[in-house]
């Protein structure tokens, strides 16, 4: 028979009563994360922001954010580079985005979001991934959420 019990990041892990091992916890490298969380967050804050709705864009605003402190306390180093040091990058856009954000202002919300777009794509290739280019978003992948406030 089978046991389910809960590790400590809420996740199920069932084993075998007689003799299992539990199983190694999900490590995700950074390309998961930036795939995962950072990418189609960046995604979403743009197309909020092409919208002007300021409720949506805050919160897609603070997902980034955090996304960005988990990576960092995740993945200490890449390729021998402080992650901190990889991640000043996105400082000063991510910084020019809350203020656009709160001051609602469109045309500061895309000067800002273009810094950051210029920005991932400079941290890409500091870590030798010239091949991935993010860009501005043209369409919505999310056919299922709706973006105008």
């Amino acid at each position: 028979s089978d046991v389910c019990s809960s590790d400590l990041g809420g996740s199920l892990v069932w084993a075998a009563v007689a003799g299992a091992q539990t199983p190694e916890p999900l490590r995700l490298g950074l390309g998961d994360h930036m795939t995962a969380f950072v990418q189609p967050r960046h995604l979403k804050l743009g197309l909020g922001g092409r919208a002007r709705n300021w409720d949506y864009v805050a919160y897609a605003w603070h997902e980034l954010e955090e996304s960005f402190e988990r990576i960092e306390k995740q993945i200490p180093t890449y390729r021998k580079m402080a992650m901190p040091d990889l991640l000043k990058m996105v400082d000063e856009p991510m910084k020019a985005l809350e203020a656009a954000i709160k001051a609602r202002d469109g045309a500061r919300f895309d000067a800002a979001y273009g810094r950051l777009t210029d920005a991932c794509n400079a941290c890409h290739v500091t870590t030798e991934h010239k091949m991935i280019v993010i860009q501005v978003p043209t369409t919505s992948p999310f056919a299922n959420q709706r973006f105008t406030p």
